[in-house]
C-alpha cells in the first residue's frame, strides 16, 4: 500500500540538517531589537523555530544570522545553545542566506536538508515531519510546503504542472495570470543536498529585486530531471510571517486563542477568553477558573480548584489548589494551598505565602516567607521577613528593612500579633506568641509571650481648641459638647473590662 505523506511520519535519522534563516532586517517593525526576538505568547519567535526544526532531530541545526546578529547568537546561546551559526554577511536573498548555512556544514553532506524561517511561530514540528515524509515518499529533488490564501498579496505563487511543482514565481516577477494564482510558497522546503548545493551554485540575480532567489533552485531541479513536489497545509498560520507590529499583534491573539481553547479543552474554565492571556510556558490543571482580565506569564502553574482573577497578572508565580487570587499583580512567588491574596496586593520576587494563609488589600510583600494559616490581611509593606505560623499582621503595619545602606530581616515565631499602625525596624526578632501594641516602633528583640509596646504617652491639652481656634467650626462643636464619652465608645470599653473582670474571677 502506498504512503499517505499526510499522516506518514518522517524517520528523524532522514534529516541531514535544517537550515533556519534568521539573518533579515526585520526593517517594518522599526525596531532596535531584532524582529526574531519579539515574542509570541511570551517567547521569541526564533525560539518556535529553532524547538519545530530540532523536533526532526536533525543531525546538524544551523541558523543564519545577520542583522543584529550579537542579539540574536546572545539569545540563542541562552535558549539553543547546541545549533550551529552561520553569517550572512550582506541580505543578498533567500538564495545568499541559504549558500551561508551549508557553508558551515560539510562539503560532502548527502540526504534531506530542511530549510525554515525565524518568523514563523506557529510552524509545529509536525508539520516539518510531515513535510520530510512527503518529500521521502515522492522520492523528490525538492518538496515545497505551500497554502491556498484568500490573499496571496506578496507570495511566491506556486505554478504545477500536473502533480509536480514546475516553477515558484515572486510577487514582482509574475504575470497577470501567475499572480491570480492562489497556492502560496511558505518559503519552507526539503531539499536533497546535492540538488541544493549544485543549484545554488547556478543562481543569479536577474530579477526584479536583484537577489539570489532560493525559489530559482527549483527550476534547476526540475530542468535536471529531478521531481519537485508540494505538501499543502489547510492551517494557513502555520505558513505566516510577522513583519510588523500589525502582524505581531494578530498572531499573538491567534497564538492565545489557541492556548486558550486549548486549556478549556484539558478542562479549566476561562470566563472570558477575549480578556484573558496565557504564555506559552504556562500549566495549568483541570478545575481552575480564570476571571476576565486575567494574565498568566513566564512559567506560571495553576494547580486543580484555584480562581485566578478578575484584573490579575501573574509571572512565574506558581499557585497552589484551591487559591483565590484576585486583582492581584505577582511576580517569582509561591501562593499555597488554599490561601486567599488580594485584592489590590503586590507580591515581588521571593514572596512565599504558605496554606491557609492570606495577602489582603493593599498590601505588598517582597522576599517575604509567610507561613501557614498566618495573614497580613491590609495596608502593609512586608519585606524582607519570615514570618511564622498563625501570625496575624495588622492594618498599616510596616517592616522597615532598609536603613539607606542595608537590607536586614525581621522574624515574627509562631502565632505572634502586630498591632495595627506598627514599624518593626529590621533586623528585629519577635518571638513565639508574643503581641506588639497598636502604633509601636519596635527595634528591639521581644521574648516569646511577652508585650512590646514602643509609644510616647498621650499628653491631652484641655480647652486647646477654645484657647487657640476660636470662633471655628470645632470650638462651636466643642462649646455644644456634654462632656461625656460617645455611647459607641462606652460600650466598647463596658465590654473589655467586663472581660477582663471575668479573667481575674477565673485566675482566683
Amino acid at each position: 500500500m502506498a504512503t499517505d505523506p499526510r499522516t506518514a511520519q518522517a524517520d528523524p535519522g532522514s534529516v541531514s540538517a535544517v537550515i533556519v534563516l534568521a539573518a533579515g532586517g526585520g526593517t517594518r517593525m522599526k525596531s532596535r531589537t531584532s524582529k526574531l526576538l519579539h515574542r509570541v505568547a511570551g517567547r521569541s519567535m526564533l525560539s518556535y523555530a529553532v524547538q519545530a526544526a530540532g523536533s526532526l532531530e536533525p543531525d546538524r541545526l544551523v541558523v543564519v544570522v545577520g542583522h543584529e546578529r550579537e542579539q540574536v547568537q546572545a539569545h540563542l546561546a541562552e535558549v539553543a545553545p547546541d545549533v550551529s551559526v552561520a553569517v550572512q554577511e550582506q541580505q543578498n536573498g533567500t538564495g545568499d542566506a541559504v549558500r551561508a548555512g551549508l557553508s558551515v556544514l560539510p562539503a560532502d553532506l548527502r540526504g534531506a536538508v530542511v530549510v525554515t524561517y525565524g518568523d514563523v511561530p506557529m510552524l509545529s514540528g509536525a508539520t516539518l515531519a510531515r513535510l520530510v515524509a512527503a518529500h521521502v515518499a515522492g522520492d523528490n529533488a525538492a518538496t515545497v510546503l505551500t497554502a491556498v490564501v484568500d490573499d496571496p498579496t506578496g507570495y511566491g505563487r506556486v505554478i504545477r504542472a500536473g502533480d509536480t511543482v514546475e516553477r515558484i514565481v515572486e510577487q514582482r516577477d509574475a504575470s497577470p495570470e501567475e499572480a491570480a494564482v492562489r497556492e502560496i510558497n511558505s518559503g519552507i522546503y526539503v531539499f536533497d543536498a546535492a540538488v541544493l548545493r549544485a543549484g545554488l551554485a547556478g543562481l543569479d540575480t536577474d530579477n526584479a529585486q536583484g537577489e539570489l532567489y532560493l525559489t530559482d533552485v527549483i527550476g534547476f531541479a526540475n530542468s535536471n530531471g529531478g521531481r519537485v513536489g508540494a505538501y499543502r497545509i489547510d492551517d494557513t498560520w502555520q505558513t505566516e510571517g510577522v513583519n510588523d507590529r500589525v502582524q505581531l499583534a494578530r498572531m499573538n491573539a491567534e497564538m492565545n486563542r489557541r492556548i486558550c481553547e486549548h486549556w478549556m479543552r484539558e478542562g479549566v474554565t476561562i470566563a472570558d477568553p477575549a480578556t484573558t492571556w496565557i504564555e506559552d510556558d504556562v500549566t495549568l490543571e483541570p478545575d481552575v477558573t480564570l476571571l476576565p482580565g486575567t494574565q498568566l506569564l513566564g512559567a506560571t502553574s495553576v494547580a486543580t480548584g484555584a480562581v485566578i482573577g478578575p484584573d490579575t497578572t501573574l509571572r512565574d508565580v506558581e499557585v497552589g489548589e484551591d487559591a483565590h487570587v484576585i486583582r492581584t499583580h505577582g511576580e517569582l512567588a509561591v501562593i499555597g494551598p488554599n490561601t486567599d491574596v488580594g485584592p489590590w496586593a503586590r507580591l515581588r520576587p521571593g514572596t512565599e505565602l504558605g496554606a491557609g494563609g492570606k495577602i489582603g488589600t493593599f498590601v505588598e510583600t517582597k522576599n517575604a516567607q509567610i507561613g501557614a494559616g498566618s495573614k497580613v490581611p491590609h495596608l502593609t509593606y512586608c519585606g524582607d521577613a519570615i514570618l511564622g505560623e498563625g501570625v496575624n499582621v495588622g492594618a498599616g503595619t510596616i517592616f522597615a528593612n532598609y536603613d539607606g545602606s542595608h537590607k536586614s530581616t525581621t522574624h515574627l515565631g509562631d502565632d505572634v500579633f502586630i498591632g495595627s499602625n506598627s514599624v518593626l525596624v529590621a533586623p528585629v526578632d519577635i518571638a513565639d506568641g508574643a503581641f506588639i501594641a497598636a502604633g509601636s516602633a519596635i527595634t528591639q528583640d521581644v521574648p516569646a509571650g511577652a508585650l512590646g509596646v514602643a509609644r510616647s504617652h498621650l499628653h491631652v491639652s484641655n480647652d486647646w481648641v477654645a484657647r487657640t481656634r476660636p470662633g471655628t467650626k470645632a470650638e462651636r462643636s466643642a462649646s455644644a459638647h456634654d462632656g461625656g464619652v460617645h455611647p459607641a465608645v462606652q460600650a466598647s470599653r463596658d465590654v473589655l473590662e467586663a472581660d477582663a473582670a471575668q479573667k481575674t474571677g477565673n485566675e482566683r
